[in-house]
């Protein structure tokens, strides 16, 4: 006899037969062996606002002072893990929903988390903070102005987007509700990326 799909019903009742199993080595003692508390900074701004350079330069400043770190990047993440997902509103979620649950499962690991996304609606970082706990997330705002990111318009994105050959981009044919209170913010407009990325390591070591 041929078999059904399960039904959404059937997967919701399979999940309340779940059991969470905690484990004797813990994130304090993870985090504890490796020396450091592990935190996820999220760096949020427009396309071409200077997140994955920043990111690179923030990393590359914490493994020298030996931080154990990873960090997710949007393009690097939608080219594996997320690469089922489009840029519709509700894949967009589901991509931030993911990348939320990566990056707690490496923060329990004792591990500091860097991530670039565009992230543009607030509803969706506030509930990646809640599901990486809000003692360890980090909002990182690169506020650089949509007229700077494109001018630059360094992956020819904008020029596509106003042509409308590409739907769904945020701050042109899709809304990007910027942070009302980050932890840090950083526009890059007039500075190197050198000088954005000491200002902001030099903020985060209050959190770090």
């Amino acid at each position: 006899m041929e078999q059904l799909p399960e039904s959404k019903n059937t997967t919701a009742k399979s999940e309340n037969n779940l059991t969470w199993h905690n484990m004797d080595i813990t994130r304090e003692l993870r985090a504890e062996k490796m020396g450091q508390q592990p935190k996820t900074i999220w760096l949020t701004g427009l396309s071409g606002a200077g997140k994955s350079t920043i990111v690179n330069e923030l990393e590359k400043r914490l493994f020298v002072y030996g931080k154990k770190t990873m960090v997710l990047d949007g393009d690097n993440v939608r080219m594996g893990l997320n690469k089922n997902l489009g840029f519709s509103e509700e894949d967009r979620v589901e991509n931030i929903r993911r990348i939320a649950e990566v990056s707690k499962l490496m923060n329990d690991a004792g591990v500091i988390v860097l991530t670039s996304f565009i992230s543009p609606f607030r509803k969706d970082r506030r509930n990646a903070k809640k599901i990486i706990g809000e003692d360890s997330f980090v909002e990182v705002y690169i506020s650089t102005p949509i007229e700077e990111c494109e001018r630059r318009d360094v992956k020819g994105l904008y020029k596509k987007a106003r042509a409308g050959k590409i739907a769904d981009f945020s701050g042109i044919s899709s809304p990007y509700e910027a942070p009302e209170a980050p932890d840090i913010e950083a526009d890059t407009t007039g500075r190197t990326i050198e000088e954005t990325a000491d200002y902001i390591y030099s903020e985060l070591k209050k959190h770090l």
